[in-house]
């Protein structure tokens, strides 16, 4: 990681639009050369985060995705930084297009339908390559200009080198669950899209799982 001083923060940061924000202050920054800047908070001593900064794991499962096939944001740098509130940042280039979430409000049924079909094809390939997205949520997929679906907020999850349990693919889709919108359109009006689209590349587990969410 490249060491960032405060001095240093604040002229990067000049003129940058602020996307994102908490109590603490600025957490995503539109950079004034178009680029983007995400911020983590320090922790507590003894945490995940002092162990592997989550900047590093963002820069790290970015790569790993890419590996594999995926679309993610591609990372420009990783910074340490002195200050009191944030420990590390990650600067990279987003990916243009809105959410999948903003996508579905925009079009009627049939192209939702098939927006969710999309979804469960790429949730199936996450699954098989064995990747467990714990913030796979439709505002952390993205719907691109040409049509195709890419990975944002990627710090954290986890990578492994053999397909998901049936367990591990479960608890993904139920944390899908937390936002009402997301449940109405997955898991009632368009469940048999998500099915078919899921069972694409995951037949062998489609069945028990969806037969686990109701």
């Amino acid at each position: 990681m490249t060491p960032l001083s405060a001095a240093e923060l604040q002229e990067l940061t000049l003129n940058a639009e602020v996307l994102e924000k908490d109590g603490l202050g600025p957490k995503v920054l539109h950079l004034s050369d178009g680029s983007f800047l995400k911020l983590f908070r320090k922790r507590r001593l003894l945490s995940s985060e002092t162990l592997k900064p989550y900047a590093k794991r963002f820069a790290e499962n970015a790569k790993k995705l890419r590996e594999l096939g995926f679309i993610t944001p591609e990372i420009i740098k990783v910074y340490r930084l002195e200050n009191d509130i944030n420990g590390t940042a990650v600067r990279y280039t987003p990916l243009p297009g809105n959410t999948l979430r903003h996508a579905l409000q925009q079009v009627e049924a049939e192209q939702q339908s098939t927006l969710i079909n999309q979804l469960g094809q790429l949730l199936s390939l996450l699954h098989e390559k064995g990747v467990y997205f714990r913030s796979a949520h439709l505002g952390n997929v993205l719907l691109l200009p040409d049509g195709t679906l890419g990975l944002i907020d990627i710090a954290d999850l986890k990578i492994q080198r053999t397909p998901l349990s049936l367990a591990k693919r479960l608890r993904n889709l139920k944390h899908m669950r937390r936002y009402k919108q997301d449940t109405h359109w997955l898991f009632e009006s368009h469940k048999l899209a998500l099915i078919a689209g899921y069972t694409l590349h995951s037949a062998k587990y489609a069945q028990s799982l969806f037969a686990e969410i109701n």
